[in-house]
């Protein structure tokens, strides 16, 4: 119980961090194209990860030879599928920003949180009714919250994003299945340096990027690409062991109720009643996910 309760806190500094980014990803975007900035914030996040490494390499007490060399398959392994989707997932979110409201993007991008029992079930993962009911409360909190006009209209952006959250939804569960059996920093180390060169050669070979316009986006980069990935794929990654994946993905999606709080403490941006609600609702369902109930087996 006391893992979980600490992965969850993990978690939920995951999602605030997650948060105030996507302001960043947003101002970014009014610079430089999507692969531009998401090449340039995962090399950050991968190259502000390579002292953390030495400084661990240095505390950790040597091993069996044998174990790290099949540690290291793999974490290459996990490192590797980790980037790959990341890109995916990364880019298709921010070329759904592009088109899509603020609000329609979290809305969407959080819809992970249904995609991943429904996936769960394929895969022995079946989620208990509790997590269920959980998922339920807070996809409606998430309405309440995201869709401001009421409207749910289905446009190109809400496609990208649609295959964004399926995309982040098998992110999870690559991590789901690998963060136990490697470092955590490591793997995220790795999985920056793919994603920023699978969108590099997307950035070459789809837009023109421009030294003044790079400069010109240099804090919400810097953001994104230190703390924003640096920081919170890694505290993921971290936080993701020993705890279901349906829980994870709940936590990390209050990162859309972060983001409305950001705007409202930082922006001024005024919250109605029904998305006060929304937020109201998503915590709630987040709350009953720790309250040990029934089978611990399913739950």
């Amino acid at each position: 119980m006391k893992q979980q309760i600490k992965s969850s806190l993990i978690l939920l500094l995951t999602a605030t961090i997650w948060g105030v980014a996507f302001v960043a990803q947003s101002v970014g975007m009014e610079y430089i194209g999507p692969f531009t900035f998401n090449a340039i914030r995962c090399v950050l996040g991968g190259l502000v990860l390579i002292p953390v490494i030495l400084v661990l390499k240095k505390k950790k007490e040597t091993g069996a030879e044998n174990q790290e060399k099949e540690d290291k398959k793999t974490l290459w392994t996990g490192g590797i599928a980790c980037g790959v989707i990341l890109c995916i997932a990364s880019n298709l979110q921010q070329f759904g920003i592009m088109e899509a409201s603020v609000g329609k993007s979290g809305f969407f991008t959080a819809l992970y949180i249904v995609m991943i029992p429904v996936i769960g079930i394929f895969i022995g993962k079946r989620p208990g009714i509790k997590l269920w009911f959980c998922v339920a409360l807070a996809v409606v909190g998430m309405y309440l919250l995201c869709m401001k006009d009421g409207s749910f209209t289905i446009e190109r952006a809400d496609i990208m994003l649609l295959l964004c959250a399926l995309a982040f939804s098998f992110h999870i569960l690559v991590v789901d299945y690998f963060s136990p059996k490697v470092g955590g920093v490591k793997m995220s180390c790795i999985q920056f340096f793919v994603c920023g060169v699978l969108s590099a050669v997307g950035m070459l070979f789809t837009e023109t990027p421009d030294i003044s316009n790079i400069q010109a986006a240099w804090l919400p980069l810097l953001y994104a690409g230190l703390l924003s990935c640096g920081v919170g794929y890694t505290l993921q990654i971290v936080g993701q062991k020993g705890i279901n994946p349906v829980i994870a993905s709940l936590i990390m999606s209050l990162e859309s109720v972060i983001s409305a709080l950001a705007g409202w403490v930082i922006l001024g941006q005024v919250l109605s009643p029904k998305e006060i609600l929304g937020c109201v609702l998503m915590f709630v369902a987040i709350i009953i996910t720790q309250i040990p109930i029934g089978n611990k087996k399913t739950d």
